[in-house]
C-alpha cells in the first residue's frame, strides 16, 4: 500500500483523505484492542503464568514505566538535538507507546528454535499486561498534557492504581458473570456470542468507569480460557470459539496494518524525520534492554533465570502499533510533534518486524547451543 502510494499520487491523496475522515484513536484504542487482547489471552495457561507471577508482573509494569521514561528522554534530547521542537510530555507519551511488545509474530519461530515453556510464557504473559499499563501510562500523560490532573505523584498513583485495579477487578467479575452463563447452556452459537458480548459490553463498561479496559479483558479472557473451557464448555463449544476468535485476531492484525499503511501514507514524511527514526531504533532497543536487565538481575534472587533471558527477551521484544492511539489534537489543539513522533515510531516497528522477527529464531538457536533448523521461516 505505501509502495503504490509513492508511485501513484491518486492513492496517496485518497489515503490522506480517508485517514482525516477515520478517527483512529478511537478506531484502535476503543474498538480493536479490547477484542485483540482478549484473543490473545484465550490462550494463557494460568497454572503456568502463577508460577512466573512475579516475572510477568514487574516487566509487565515496572520495565514499561523505566522504558517510557528512558525511550522518552532519550527522544526529547534526540529531537532537541536535531532542531526539531518538541515538548517532554509527548516525548514520554512516545516512550510510553513504543514500550509495549507483541509476541505474536516471534512467539511461532521461538517455539521452532526449541525455546523453553517457561520463556513463552514470560514473553506472552508480559507482552498482554503491558499492552493495558502501557495505555494507562498514555492516558494518564494525555491527562497531564490536557491540565485534567496535575503531574503529582500523588495524583498519579491514584489514576495508575484505579486504572489498573480496577480494571483487573472488573475483568474478573465481568469474566465470572460470563462464565455462571456459560455454565448454563450447551449452544455453542449462544456460548460465541457471550463471549463476544463480554468484550464489546464489558469493554465499553470499563472504559466509561475510567478503567483500564485492556486489562480488563486480559483477565476476563484469561478466567474464560481457562475456568471456562475446563468446565462450563463442551469439546465442540470450545473448538468454536477458539476458531472464533483466532479469525477475529487475524482479522483486526490484517486492518491493523492497512491503518498503519494508510497513516504512513498520510504523514508528511521528511528526510530530517527519517534519519531521527533510525537514530530511535538503537535508542528504543537500550531502553527495552534497561527495562529487561534491571528488573530480572533483582528477581535472580526469587528464582533461576536462563543465562540467555535477557538477551531472548529484549531481541525478541518486538513492538507493537500502539502509535495509532497518539491523538491528533489536545485540548482542541493540533499536537505539532505528532508527525514526527509517529514517523519515528513506523520506522522503529518496520526495524521489529523485518529485522528482529526475522533474526530472533536462528539468535536464539545459538543462544541455546542448537544447530540451524532449515525449517524456520524465511
Amino acid at each position: 500500500l505505501v509502495v503504490v502510494g509513492l508511485v501513484v499520487p491518486a492513492v496517496e491523496r485518497e489515503a490522506r483523505d480517508l485517514v482525516r475522515r477515520i478517527d483512529l484513536n478511537q478506531t484502535f484504542l476503543h474498538g480493536m484492542l479490547g477484542f485483540m487482547l482478549f484473543a490473545g489471552s484465550l490462550h494463557i495457561k494460568l497454572d503456568e503464568l502463577r508460577t512466573r507471577k512475579w516475572t510477568v508482573l514487574v516487566l509487565s509494569t515496572v520495565g514499561v514505566l523505566i522504558s517510557t521514561a528512558v525511550v522518552g528522554l532519550l527522544a526529547w534530547a534526540l529531537l532537541g538535538a536535531a532542531g526539531i521542537p518538541a515538548r517532554l510530555i509527548y516525548c514520554l507519551l512516545f516512550g510510553a507507546l513504543i514500550s509495549p511488545t507483541d509476541p505474536i509474530a516471534v512467539l511461532a519461530i521461538l517455539r521452532q528454535a526449541g525455546v523453553p515453556k517457561d520463556m513463552e510464557i514470560k514473553i506472552a504473559g508480559e507482552s498482554l499486561f503491558n499492552d493495558g499499563v502501557g495505555v494507562v501510562v498514555c492516558l494518564a500523560l494525555l491527562e497531564i498534557a490536557t491540565g485534567a490532573v496535575e503531574p503529582d505523584a500523588v495524583h498519579i498513583a491514584k489514576l495508575f492504581l484505579w486504572e489498573t485495579v480496577g480494571g483487573a477487578a472488573m475483568g474478573f467479575g465481568l469474566g465470572w458473570a460470563v462464565y455462571r452463563m456459560l455454565r448454563s447452556v450447551d449452544n455453542y452459537q449462544v456460548e460465541v456470542l457471550l463471549s463476544l458480548a463480554l468484550v464489546a459490553g464489558g469493554y465499553a463498561l470499563v472504559n466509561a468507569l475510567h478503567m483500564s479496559g485492556p486489562i480488563a479483558m486480559v483477565v476476563a479472557g484469561i478466567l474464560i480460557g481457562n475456568h471456562g473451557r475446563a468446565h462450563a464448555m463442551s469439546a465442540t463449544t470450545v473448538g468454536h470459539v477458539d476458531t472464533f476468535w483466532e479469525l477475529i485476531d487475524e482479522i483486526l492484525n490484517a486492518v491493523l496494518f492497512v491503518l498503519i499503511g494508510l497513516e504512513v501514507l498520510a504523514l508528511a514524511f521528511t528526510g530530517k524525520y527519517l534519519l531521527v527514526g533510525l537514530v530511535a531504533i538503537p535508542m528504543v532497543l537500550f531502553a527495552r534492554l534497561v527495562s529487561v536487565a534491571g528488573p530480572i538481575t533483582l528477581l535472580r534472587k526469587r528464582g533461576q533465570f536462563d543465562p540467555y533471558t535477557i538477551r531472548v527477551l529484549t531481541w525478541g521484544g518486538i513492538s507493537v502499533a500502539l502509535a495509532l492511539s497518539l491523538p491528533r489534537e489536545v485540548n482542541g489543539e493540533p499536537v505539532g510533534e505528532r508527525d514526527v513522533l509517529l514517523a519515528m515510531t513506523y520506522v522503529v516497528v518496520v526495524f521489529s518486524i523485518l529485522v528482529q522477527g526475522l533474526t530472533i529464531g536462528p539468535l536464539t538457536r545459538r543462544w541455546l547451543g542448537r544447530p540451524p533448523d532449515d525449517s524456520t521461516p524465511k
